[in-house]
């Protein structure tokens, strides 16, 4: 026999949650599939996880339980790929990683935290030995974004990547349009189905896409993944009115994660926007995951699909798997890590766009004379004008979207329309992405 027909993946598994067990049952499901097409068997060797006691709806009793995770990586374990399942940027997966990688053993996670704060150190450190190193899983579950990114679209010098990249605030959004709730009834309906957790903070703040924008980033140019200073904007403050206002505007309200080349340099930012109805991103409804790219020699490429749970990110863990296997590899994060450049980013206060801010105020003569005072001296200007009914206090809603303009001049103009009698709250303010 051939070297290449005695090969064999032997897999150690970290963390037998939702994803870790799918993974488990694709394995055993598919297990004469999957060695024609990795091109030698798959196993399972050993697990890991804190509850050796919790059903998880799969048997693993023919596997070696390590009660340490990071001993699936130690010499004399007979793993020679570890997929890391736990989570979190620090702790026993950096552990992990930082053993496995060391060693020259294959890692695959769906570790998004992990790659956006340690994923140059894990790039360098895998180059080095000559281990493998994938997350396909870490960013929109089942979409193949990063191997998009990373192999198919290599040839193009990339313009910008627009991404919805949490179900859990696309869901709450696409209910808020479609019933004209509350954003904290969606959200409890949310916890209670199992599309938020108890502590929703990670994705209604935006952190969640945070990381995974990050490393898109830095597929996407070569850049050092820095979630430190990325401007980071959840959709708590998202009203009902907003919602209709946007409809009335032919817009739909999306949170994205975004990275662009500008004049400026690089732009990578996460927060609400409003989208055009016609663009394809805003017509990706509930729970599901969607990533625009632009590239100069492709043009507009879309991908879309389910961006969490069991199948759908076990798939994508899969995948990593067999081009483990079949000795798909080249430079981990796009380019040499060794290469890669500082972000260097672009404040967010210099980006030009255009913009949409409500304004609810005093119902009486002098209002709009006082607001485009404002305006005029911010060199804000108004492309459309709304002004809706009055309230039993007397508040109206006035709502303007702006000419392109810097955003430094709209914090500006911001900030004095607080300071303004007539407004009555605080005003809201929406990036429109075109």
């Amino acid at each position: 026999m051939s070297k290449q027909d005695d090969r064999k993946i032997i897999l150690g598994i970290a963390g037998l949650g939702t994803v870790g067990a799918g993974v488990v049952k694709i394995i055993e499901k598919h297990k004469a599939l999957i060695a024609a097409r990795a091109g030698c068997p798959v196993e399972i060797k050993a697990v890991s996880a804190r509850d050796r006691s919790r059903d998880r709806g799969v048997d693993l009793s023919a596997y070696d339980w390590v009660d340490n995770a990071v001993d699936l990586a130690e010499e004399g374990s007979g793993v020679n790929l570890v997929v890391e399942l736990i989570g979190g940027s620090d702790g026993p997966a950096l552990a992990l990683a930082r053993k496995a990688l060391g060693r020259g053993i294959g890692f695959v996670t769906a570790n998004k935290a992990l790659i956006a704060t340690h994923g140059k150190e894990l790039a360098v450190l895998a180059e080095e030995t000559g281990a493998p190193l994938k997350f396909e899983a870490a960013v929109a579950g089942g979409i193949p974004i990063i191997k998009a990114l990373r192999e198919g679209l290599a040839g193009n010098a990339i313009e910008s990547v627009r991404g919805i990249l949490n179900g859990t605030c696309n869901y709450i959004l696409t209910r808020m349009e479609h019933e004209g709730l509350a954003f904290d009834d969606v959200l409890k309906d949310a916890q209670q189905l199992g599309y938020a957790e108890a502590d929703p903070t990670f994705d209604i703040d935006g952190i969640d896409t945070a990381h995974k924008t990050a490393i898109l980033a830095t597929l996407a140019f070569g850049t050092e993944p820095d979630i430190e200073n990325l401007p980071t904007e959840g959709i708590r403050n998202i009203a009902p009115v907003d919602i209709e206002y946007a409809k009335e505007l032919g817009y739909r309200i999306k949170l994205l994660g975004v990275t662009q080349q500008t004049a400026e340099g690089i732009e990578t930012r996460v927060h609400p926007a409003m989208v055009p109805t016609r663009a394809a991103i805003a017509n990706v409804m509930g729970p599901t995951n969607a990533v625009v790219v632009n590239g100069d020699a492709v043009g507009q490429t879309v991908y879309e699909g389910a961006g969490a749970g069991e199948g759908p990110t076990a798939s994508a863990v899969m995948g990593d798997i067999l081009d483990v296997a079949r000795g798909a590899e080249g430079p981990r994060l796009g380019v040499p890590a060794t290469s890669l450049k500082p972000s260097n980013p672009v404040p967010v206060v210099k980006h030009r766009g255009t913009y949409y801010i409500r304004l609810r105020v005093n119902d009486q003569p002098g209002v709009m004379a006082d607001i485009t005072k404002v305006l005029a001296e911010e060199n804000v200007s108004i492309e459309s004008m709304l002004q809706r009914g009055s309230a039993s206090d007397g508040g109206v809603y006035i709502v303007l979207t702006t000419h392109e303009t810097v955003e430094a001049s709209v914090a500006a103009t911001l900030d004095r329309f607080t300071t303004l009698q007539c407004v009555l709250e605080t005003p809201t303010m929406l990036r429109i992405e075109a």
